[in-house]
């Protein structure tokens, strides 16, 4: 077992820096927007009046669910999706590395008439 505790914790070092660089996939239906919870499930999505869907997801930079009263007042940089009632379904809060990738669409127009590359995460104007 002793012999092991080296091998275990090179890999544990190098598993780290690894997890702390995830790269998030996100949708083609992502839309990037700011978000401030309000008095959940009412939140302000790009200063106008928005709500959130039952069930709806929160991830932290570090992708980890957040409940939606810890972030409530703040303004967020995320990427959002809605749901088929335009509830606002799941949420990504950007890192700086994730805002710094433009352009990103902020209206589903955009969206539609944009080019998005799953592989590279990125979007091309036509």
């Amino acid at each position: 077992m002793l012999r092991c505790a080296p091998l275990i914790a090179a890999l544990v070092a190098t598993a780290l820096p690894a997890a702390a660089q995830l790269q998030r996939n996100f949708p083609a239906t992502a839309l990037r927007g700011e978000l401030r919870v309000t008095q959940a499930p009412e939140a302000l999505l790009n200063n106008r009046p928005a709500r959130l869907a039952p069930g709806s997801r929160i991830r932290g930079t570090d992708n980890m669910l957040l409940m939606s009263g810890a972030v409530a007042g703040a303004p967020l940089l995320v990427h959002y999706t809605l749901d088929t009632n335009g509830l606002v379904l799941d949420v990504w809060v950007l890192t700086p590395a994730e805002a710094a990738r433009k352009p990103w669409p902020a209206t589903p127009e955009q969206a539609q008439s944009w080019r998005f590359s799953p592989d590279s995460q990125t979007w091309s104007r036509p």
